[in-house]
C-alpha cells in the first residue's frame, strides 16, 4: 500500500521503518528534512510540503509535536487540507488536547475528508517493532480503514468512540507514569548512601508492589542514567512536561484539579532548567540522585 507520513521524528521514524517492514511504500515529510535522511535510505520517497504528502496518497498518517504542529501541517499554506481530499483518509498520532482533536476532525470533514485520531502508548522500541497500544476516536467507518494499518503498527487497537476520547485516555494512561518516575526518585533517595547497588534496588523494586509495568523494561536505563550514563531516549522530559502542562489545562476546563501530577511537573521543570529536557523521562529517577529537590 502506498502511505503518507508526515512528521519524522523519533517516534514517527520508528512508525515509518516498521511499515516499511511491512511491505508498504511511504513518502515522507518532516519540517526539519535532515531528520527524514534516514528514512530515505531505507527507500522512503520525500515530498516537499504536507499537501504533496495528501495529493499521492488516500492515506495519510501523522505525529507531530504539539497543537502548533497540527495546526501548521494541516491548516497552513501548503497544508494536507490545502487541496482537493474528498474520500481521503487522515491517521492523527500526536499527543495533544481532545478539543484540538475534535476541531480538527470538523476541518477534515468539511473538506469532505475522514478523521481518526490514534495516539498510543509507548515508545521508540514499540513503535519499531508494532507493539504499541493504539487509542483510536472516530466514526466506525473511517476506523474500519484505518485498523489494518493500525494493527501493523500495534500490539492492541482499541476504538474508544468519537475523535476526542482518544486523545483523553492518552492523557489518562500518560499521567500515572510521569508521576511514577517523580515517585521513583525520591523512593531512591531513600537508600541513597546505604551501599546498596541501585540496579539492584531497581530490580527487586520490579518485583515488588512498588514497581510499574514501565519499570521491568526501563530499569536498565534507569540504573544507566543513576550511574551517570546517557540512555537512548524513548520519550524525553520536554515531552513529558507538555503532556502534563495539557492533563493541567483539561482537568481545569472540566473543573477539576490535578495536585499529584502538579507537584511532579515541578520536578520535571527544574531537571530542564538544569539541562535534562532531552533526556528520557525515566533518567528523571537519577536528577539529583540522592536527594529530593
Amino acid at each position: 500500500m502506498d502511505i503518507g507520513f508526515c512528521g519524522t521524528g523519533r517516534m514517527g521514524s520508528a512508525m515509518v521503518l516498521r511499515l516499511l517492514d511491512q511491505g508498504h511504500r511511504l513518502t515522507v515529510w518532516n519540517r526539519t528534512a535532515a531528520k527524514a535522511d534516514p528514512l530515505l535510505q531505507r527507500g522512503a520517497r520525500w515530498a516537499k510540503s504536507p499537501a504533496e504528502v495528501a495529493r499521492g496518497h488516500d492515506i495519510t498518517l501523522t505525529i507531530l509535536t504539539d497543537s502548533n504542529g497540527i495546526e501548521a501541517v494541516y491548516l497552513g499554506p501548503d497544508g494536507l487540507l490545502g487541496g482537493a481530499v474528498q474520500g481521503k483518509l487522515f491517521i492523527e498520532m500526536s499527543t495533544v488536547p481532545p478539543e484540538t482533536i475534535r476541531s480538527l476532525a470538523a476541518r477534515v470533514r468539511a473538506a469532505g475528508a475522514a478523521l481518526v485520531e490514534c495516539p498510543v502508548g509507548g515508545t521508540v522500541g514499540p513503535a519499531r517493532e508494532g507493539k504499541l497500544l493504539g487509542l483510536a476516536g472516530g466514526d466506525a467507518a473511517a476506523f474500519a480503514r484505518a485498523k489494518p494499518i493500525l494493527e501493523q503498527l500495534c500490539r492492541r487497537v482499541e476504538h474508544l468512540g468519537a475523535n476526542g476520547n482518544g486523545a483523553a485516555m492518552k492523557l489518562a494512561i500518560n499521567l500515572p507514569l510521569a508521576v511514577y518516575w517523580e515517585a521513583l526518585r525520591e523512593a531512591m533517595s531513600l537508600i541513597a548512601g546505604t551501599g546498596i547497588d541501585p540496579a539492584k534496588a531497581l530490580e527487586i523494586m520490579g518485583e515488588s508492589s512498588g514497581g510499574a509495568n514501565a519499570l521491568k523494561s526501563r530499569a536498565g536505563k534507569i540504573a544507566t542514567a543513576l550511574a551517570g550514563g546517557s540512555p537512548d531516549v524513548g520519550f524525553d522530559i520536554d515531552g513529558i512536561r507538555k503532556d502534563l502542562r495539557i492533563m493541567a489545562a483539561v482537568a481545569k476546563a472540566a473543573g477539576h484539579d490535578l495536585p499529584v501530577a502538579a507537584t511532579a511537573l515541578e520536578s520535571y521543570d527544574a531537571a530542564a532548567g538544569e539541562g535534562w529536557g532531552a533526556r528520557d523521562g525515566s533518567s528523571l529517577v537519577a536528577w539529583r540522585a540522592g536527594r529530593t529537590a
